[in-house]
């Protein structure tokens, strides 16, 4: 990898200088970025709906195009779910290719069996193989952790678990989030010309709400607008302009009588939990190449009859709105005549705090 300029952001946002262009437009930065921050972050899996019963198994591929590694979700015969690799230790081979239920897992190649918590159980013609079976023969096992009925997986973390997702467990703790049901008719991919960063960068300040979402400005208050900052997460709050639109919070909420909108979590490096009253949306930035995304949009509803109104309607609008403004800024930061912007100390906190951590793990 060739000598990267050592990124340094300073914490005191008054004087902090964004990002420099280049970061968005340099391949071996997007490769540091890959390495370095990614392989070391947890990872959104989905729903675990497909595993449920001992023995049922679900093949995936972590950030597809990206990291691309091969997983397994497995619910082992003892009923406790896990996540292997899904690559045969004898020569590499997929073991596992579509979601199924088996006592056994069977590389297709040359019959490789495993245990359903990765202890491999047999492998034909190996007699005579000096030290062998040993645990480098076994599916290794990937950490994996929960959030309501959200899977996360991590090959190297960085954090644990519990300091990733906190905050967000700790400030949500009255939703039903085991509730939730997933709702292929309103989920759907988006890929966009632009670096993955930039996507999060403006996901991460209502800044532009009045500029380019005049649908969203229309029943969201700028003025209550409000960002609050944590150690690996980030919380905007939206309040509604007509309470009918609001959360119905308890006395116990921090938030109780502030017409909350909607909650926009973010979770470095590339998650939002976009919780509204009718549910969650689930927006997983997914980086192909250092000017190409893929934005996974899953909806998962627990009361259906608040759709369509608020901050949770018109998605796939405010979406487009945003790729076409994303799309914009990457066509500028190429420029010669761009090096650094400079942050706004009331509206851009998250955008700060995100550079800071790209920093931090980067060096």
């Amino acid at each position: 990898m060739t000598d990267l300029p050592r990124l340094e952001i300073d914490a005191d946002i008054r004087r902090a200088s964004t990002l420099p262009g280049s970061f968005y437009c340099d391949p071996a930065m997007f490769e540091r970025v890959r390495d370095r921050v990614f392989a070391k972050s947890w990872q959104f899996l989905g729903d675990t709906s497909a595993v449920r019963t001992p023995g049922s198994a679900k093949p995936l591929s972590l950030l597809e195009g990206f990291l691309g590694e091969p997983l397994v979700l497995v619910r082992g015969d003892d009923a406790k779910l896990r996540c292997l690799s899904n690559v045969c230790t004898h020569r590499g081979n997929l073991v596992v290719t579509e979601t199924c239920q088996r006592s056994t897992l069977v590389c297709a190649y040359h019959g490789r069996r495993f245990h359903t918590d990765g202890r491999m159980k047999s492998s034909p013609e190996f007699a005579g193989a000096a030290e062998f079976p040993s645990a480098r023969d076994n599916l290794p096992e990937i950490a994996l952790e929960s959030l309501g009925p959200f899977a996360f997986a991590a090959l190297d973390p960085a954090l644990p678990f519990d300091q990733f997702v906190g905050d967000l467990r700790a400030r949500m703790r009255s939703m039903p989030l085991d509730d939730v049901v997933l709702d292929p008719a309103r989920s759907r991919d988006y890929e966009f010309a632009a670096n993955w960063a930039l996507y999060c960068d403006n996901f991460l300040e209502g800044f532009h709400i009045p500029y380019l979402h005049a649908s969203l400005n229309a029943v969201v208050s700028f003025e209550d607008y409000t960002t609050e900052l944590f150690p690996a997460s980030s919380l905007q709050v939206a309040r509604a302009k007509d309470p009918r639109d609001a959360f119905d919070l308890s006395a116990s909420s921090p938030d109780h009588g502030k017409n909350v909108a909607a909650y926009y979590w973010w979770l470095f490096p590339n998650l939002m939990l976009n919780f509204y009253p009718w549910g969650i949306s689930v927006n997983l930035v997914q980086p192909l190449a250092v000017d190409r995304t893929r934005v996974s949009f899953l909806t998962y509803v627990w009361n259906a009859e608040r759709l369509g109104r608020g901050a949770g309607s018109g998605l796939d609008r405010v979406e487009h709105e945003d790729e076409a403004v994303v799309e914009a800024v990457q066509r500028g930061v190429r420029s010669r005549l761009y090096q650094r912007g400079r942050y706004s100390p009331t509206r851009e906190q998250g955008v700060h705090h995100f550079h800071r951590l790209l920093a931090e793990r980067l060096r």
